[in-house]
């Protein structure tokens, strides 16, 4: 359809601002109108690193405020409890998605690590496929990683290639660009070389983008006492220091290795939401992006995170930049949370007002009252503000703060029912 956005106090992207109306026309003669006055437009935002299976496991007893040691045990026995499988991930998936879209997400990168024990092939389409599923039937563009954490390499290249096989053409991105499909281990302080090279083999194949997570505290530890090297000198040694890979937290790094970075056209992803909070600390990311290295914004998982809420991870990120290096202006957070976060997916159709994936921003109320910059008001004022209306790809899927394509209380259910009758994780 045809959508026209009117009166919009300011129309925002990484490329510039104005006033006024803006028409996304694709030609159909059915014209839907949103009213924006009083409102910041923005493209949609891109959460470039999340995991959404921990949707339905957060705050979990022995998971906050505990080294990673602990962490990683207690969430593991929480998903063996549950059982994971099609019926339980298109659950936390539905859930997780829906919750990024009523705080303007519209495109989510989901970096799926964990897989029921001895798992077919085939059980591992169907669970990528249930995923996949759930972010359509919601409205939410979707960035389905396959993941691998300390997985057999063979069987984990052999699940990516039958997983990109199935569901995306060669290239890794539907027609209507609603899905696409990576690659990525969870680190080296998870997985060994067959492993990168298992899944890099697959995304040379089917042109897939490569992720992985490096340089918290605990994986250069991690790696130094397994292998005697930082991981960026793994990463590089197996190739994996690339143009098409992005890390994502980069919060223990040298200067040397922001150079190198910098030097292989690696893209990165803030995750302060995750990283805060897990005691890792916070990364450079002026310095970051002063080398030349493009940075998105994630949230992680419910698990470290406990919310999927971008835009104030946004703020958080303001927060804390003044911690490590010269404030960030608002304005380059929000480049960080849109058009930055497309183009390390590998998506220079997404992240700007033209992509037809929208937010629009009430900042008339009281919480806005007095705020001389309504764009970097966005970030600064409202802690946990949530957009009036989101757009994604023209169809408008949140209108007036509700959820257009499913029934929020139903989604919560259904979770709820799923977890209690598995695991009693839920009364």
């Amino acid at each position: 359809m045809t959508l026209v956005v009117r009166d919009a106090m300011v129309l925002w992207d990484a490329e510039g601002e104005r006033i006024g109306d803006l028409t996304l026309d694709d030609g159909a003669t059915e014209v839907t109108e949103i009213d924006a006055t009083g409102c910041v437009v923005t493209p949609g935002l891109i959460n470039a690193h999340h995991h959404l299976l921990q949707s339905g496991f957060r705050t979990l007893p022995g998971t906050r405020g505990v080294p990673m040691a602990q962490w990683l045990p207690t969430m593991a026995a929480a998903y063996s409890a549950a059982g994971i499988d099609p019926e339980l991930v298109a659950a936390t998936a539905a859930v997780g998605v829906a919750e990024g879209l009523l705080c303007g997400v519209t495109t989510v990168a989901d970096h799926h690590l964990n897989w029921p024990h001895d798992a077919s092939v085939a059980a591992t389409v169907d669970i990528a496929r249930a995923i996949a599923d759930a972010a359509r039937d919601l409205g939410s563009r979707l960035v389905y990683v396959r993941g691998s954490a300390r997985d057999d390499a063979a069987w984990a290249g052999a699940s990516a290639d039958a997983i990109a096989s199935a569901l995306v053409p060669h290239g890794g991105v539907t027609a209507d660009g609603m899905l696409q499909v990576a690659v990525g281990p969870a680190g080296v302080h998870s997985d060994g070389e067959a492993t990168f090279a298992a899944l890099g083999e697959v995304a040379a194949a089917h042109g897939l983008r490569r992720r992985t997570q490096a340089n918290e505290q605990v994986d250069v530890a991690i790696a130094l006492e397994r292998y005697g090297r930082r991981p960026i000198d793994l990463l590089e040694e197996w190739g994996w220091l690339a143009p098409d890979v992005t890390i994502a937290h980069l919060v223990d790094l040298t200067a040397e290795e922001v150079a190198r970075l910098a030097a292989a056209g690696v893209t990165g992803t803030h995750a302060p939401g995750c990283d805060v909070p897990m005691g890792w600390g916070v990364a450079r990311v002026a310095e970051l992006a002063a080398a030349g290295i493009t940075m998105g914004l994630g949230t992680s998982g419910g698990g470290s995170n406990d919310a999927g809420h971008l835009l104030a991870d946004a703020r958080l990120a303001l927060q804390v930049s003044g911690l490590v290096g010269p404030q960030l202006p608002a304005r380059d957070v929000l480049a960080m949370a849109t058009r930055s976060g497309a183009l390390g997916l590998g998506r220079p159709d997404l992240g700007l007002l033209g992509s037809g994936d929208l937010a629009v921003w009430d900042v008339a109320g009281v919480a806005d009252a007095g705020v001389a910059d309504p764009v970097a008001g966005l970030l600064w004022a409202a802690p946990g503000r949530r957009p009036r209306h989101v757009v994604v790809g023209g169809r408008v899927v949140v209108r007036d703060g509700v959820l257009t394509t499913a029934e929020e209380s139903e989604l919560v259910a259904r979770l709820r029912e799923l977890l209690a009758a598995r695991a009693g994780l839920v009364s």
